[in-house]
C-alpha cells in the first residue's frame, strides 16, 4: 500500500468533490438518464488525472473537522457555480422553446424531459435535443473538461470567494440567459404576431368565418414553418453561445481567485 498522508487524501476528497459537482451539473453527463454508476466512474478518474497536477500549502487545510467540513462545502459551491454556468444557456434555449410552444398554442403539449424527469413543452424538448447534438459536435465537454481542469489553477482549493464581483457575474449569466431565449424565439414569436394581427383583420373584415377554427391549426404550421426557418439562426446563435463559454468560465475562475 503506498505511504498515503493526511493532506493528500484531504487534497483528493476536496478534488473528487468539485469534479463530481460539475460533472453532476453539468447539461447532457449529469442528465438523470446518464447512470449514475457512469457519473461516479468518471468523476473518480478526472479526480485521479487531476490529483498529481494539483499543488496546495499543507497549511491551507485543517485537520479539524469543522474546517474540513467548509473547506469540502466550499468545493461544492466552486463545481456547483461552473456546472450552473454551462446549464444556463441550456435553460436560456428551454425558455426559448416555452415561449415559441405558448405562440402556437401548444401551452399544455408537454412530454417528459429524461434530462430533468420534469414536464416541458414539446418545442422546449425538441431545441434543447437540436442544442445537445450541437454542443456535442462542437466539443462542447472537450471545452468543460478543460474548464475542470483549469478551475484548479485559477482557483486552487480551497477555491470558494464569493466575492461581491462574482456575485454579479453570475446575475450577468442570468440575464444572458433571458436575452438568449428572446434572441432564438424572436423570429417565430414575430411571425406568430404578425399572423395574429391578419386574423384579426380578417375577423373584422369577414364576420362569418370562424377565426378560431381556422387560426387553430393556421398557428401550428406557422409556428412548425418559422422554427424550420430560422433554424440556421438557432444554430448560430447557439454555436455562438458554446464557443464563448469557455472565456465565461475562465472570466468567473478568476473573480473567485481574487
Amino acid at each position: 500500500m503506498p505511504n498515503i498522508t493526511l493532506e493528500q487524501a484531504q487534497l483528493f476528497i476536496l478534488i473528487f468533490l468539485r469534479v463530481s459537482t460539475i460533472i453532476v451539473l453539468v447539461p447532457i453527463l449529469g442528465d438523470a438518464s446518464v447512470p449514475v454508476r457512469v457519473k461516479g466512474g468518471l468523476s473518480i478518474l478526472i479526480t485521479s488525472l487531476l490529483f498529481p497536477f494539483v499543488k496546495l500549502d499543507a497549511s491551507a487545510l485543517g485537520f479539524d473537522v469543522a474546517t474540513l467540513f467548509l473547506r469540502m462545502a466550499g468545493e461544492v459551491m466552486v463545481g456547483a457555480v461552473i456546472g450552473f454556468t454551462v446549464r444556463l444557456v441550456f435553460a436560456g434555449i428551454q425558455l426559448a422553446g416555452q415561449l415559441v410552444g405558448f405562440q402556437m398554442g401548444f401551452a399544455i403539449v408537454n412530454v417528459i424531459d429524461p434530462a430533468n424527469s420534469a414536464q416541458v413543452s414539446i418545442i422546449a424538448e425538441f431545441l434543447y435535443l437540436v442544442a445537445a447534438l450541437l454542443f456535442l459536435s462542437l466539443n462542447g465537454h472537450h471545452v468543460f473538461i478543460g474548464a475542470i481542469a483549469e478551475s484548479f489553477r485559477l482557483a486552487p482549493p480551497p477555491g470558494l470567494h464569493l466575492t461581491g464581483p462574482v456575485l454579479q457575474g453570475l446575475m450577468t449569466f442570468m440575464k444572458d440567459m433571458f436575452e438568449l431565449a428572446l434572441k432564438i424565439g424572436a423570429p417565430v414569436i414575430a411571425m406568430m404576431f404578425f399572423m395574429s394581427v391578419g386574423l384579426g383583420l380578417v375577423a373584422r373584415t369577414v364576420p362569418q368565418i370562424n377565426v378560431f377554427i381556422v387560426g387553430f391549426p393556421l398557428q401550428i404550421a406557422v409556428g412548425l414553418i418559422g422554427i424550420g426557418l430560422a433554424m440556421p439562426f438557432f444554430v448560430t446563435i447557439a454555436g455562438r453561445c458554446f464557443g464563448s463559454l469557455e472565456r465565461s468560465i475562465h472570466g468567473l475562475l478568476r473573480l473567485m481567485s481574487v
